[in-house]
């Protein structure tokens, strides 16, 4: 079979303006001249989505995946390439989109499914559904114009999961809404992929990607960095992230190096080479083998060339399906950074009675600066530890548990 989604050499460009707005008689002037420059938002994409299968599109902002969602719902058309889809799509993109503001709930409802070429009769029959799931009984006869922003998402939402499309597109506008609402449309995903409908999802979160998509395409830049494995794409979109981080501090140092000599200052100061040299995760009796009870030590020995005040180290604890069970610094933990770095050393998180049950579990270090906004090595530094309990228990969490059967007589 045909993949449902096919994605083939696609490019987007923009014309972005490049001077200040004028006004209209310097704009009638300056007719014919070059004011503006060329963006490519997106460059070469392959993609294919196969049925059934969900796919995320991850990437920092302006990395082109909310442009590359809407050339697949029809909404802007590629500059060059061709986009294909073999179904019905609903798409969820930013807020208000497909909605005329002077009209109510109600008549935009019917107004979305027309332009999804939905029949009446249809619509009929799922009304009270998309207005129960959006949960805006109170407010559907009111012109949208006056909705707040999680009434527009919710509604957006709900007529999209409701008219049994074949290809839903969810952008990350789901994150104005709140908990409740977030966790609904998360269960109406799962169930989603579970009917064999398929999903292409636009998410800031590499944690939720891994848990809901099967695939992902990683994009930097308009450029299609990775596509395959999602939990390799968050990997790869994380190193992404520290990589623009290290270049943008980069960037910030070598302007204090310009303007410092400017000033005729010349002592300027080298970034520190911070690295982390080794990490293990031992119990009590030096083992990795460990077991619920056991107190956890993971560790992490570093060096550096230059004496650091304060930097702050990240802990990720991960389970083999690549869950995060832990993701906290030292600041989070204990409200207080680590101190006076020079030379050799070692920072150890300590877990008294370890609470995991049976599987394979890895921790991952890493250092960055108090403020976080970039980390001082490319790599994660990581540690491979298991866990026997010889408990017939399934799961990850071994709760400290007992079992009271209230007014029930004891044997004696």
């Amino acid at each position: 079979m045909a993949p449902i989604i096919e994605v083939v050499d696609v490019s987007k460009t923009f014309r972005r303006q490049t001077t200040p707005t004028k006004s209209i008689k310097e704009r009638v002037v300056e007719i014919g001249r070059a004011h503006a420059e060329t963006f490519h938002a997106l460059q070469g994409i392959d993609l294919e989505v196969e049925t059934g299968e969900t796919v995320g599109l991850l990437g920092h902002n302006g990395s082109g995946k909310s442009t590359l969602l809407k050339c697949i719902a029809g909404t802007i058309r590629p500059t060059s390439g061709h986009i294909r889809v073999h179904g019905r799509i609903a798409a969820m993109l930013e807020l208000g989109a497909g909605f005329h503001p002077d009209l109510t709930g109600r008549e935009n409802i019917y107004l979305n499914a027309a332009i999804l070429g939905i029949p009446k009769n249809h619509v009929d029959q799922v009304f009270d559904d998309i207005v129960e799931f959006a949960e805006l009984e109170a407010f559907i006869e009111q012109q949208v114009k006056h909705y707040s922003s999680g009434m527009y998402a919710r509604l957006g939402f709900a007529v999209a999961v409701n008219l049994e499309p074949d290809v839903l597109l969810v952008d990350e506008v789901l994150s104005v809404g709140d908990e409740n609402f977030q966790r609904k449309c998360l269960e109406r995903i799962r169930a989603f992929q579970s009917e064999g409908r398929s999903i292409v999802f636009v998410t800031h979160a590499p944690d939720q990607m891994t848990q809901m998509c099967d695939r992902a395409l990683v994009l930097d830049q308009g450029k299609p960095l990775f596509v395959g494995d999602a939990r390799e794409a968050a990997n790869i979109y994380r190193r992404a992230l520290h990589l623009r981080a290290e270049e943008r501090s980069a960037e910030i140092a070598a302007r204090e190096v310009a303007t410092r000599r400017h000033a005729g200052i010349e002592d300027v100061p080298k970034r520190p080479d911070l690295k982390i040299v080794g990490a293990t995760a031992r119990n009590q009796d030096g083992s990795d083998q460990m077991a619920p009870g056991d107190t956890a030590v993971l560790s992490c020995r570093y060096r550096t060339d230059t004496p650091l005040i304060a930097v702050r180290m990240r802990v990720v604890i991960t389970d083999h399906d690549g869950v995060q069970l832990l993701n906290a610094s030292t600041y989070d933990l204990t409200g207080q950074d680590v101190y006076h770095l020079d030379g050799d050393g070692e920072v150890r998180f300590v877990i008294e009675d370890l609470p995991l049950l049976d599987g394979a579990y890895r921790v991952g270090f890493v250092f960055q600066d108090p403020s976080e906004t970039f980390q001082y090595d490319d790599e994660l530094n990581a540690a491979d530890f298991t866990i026997f309990s010889g408990k017939p228990l399934i799961g990850r969490v071994d709760f400290r548990t007992r079992v009271e059967h209230v007014g029930a007589e004891q044997p004696s």
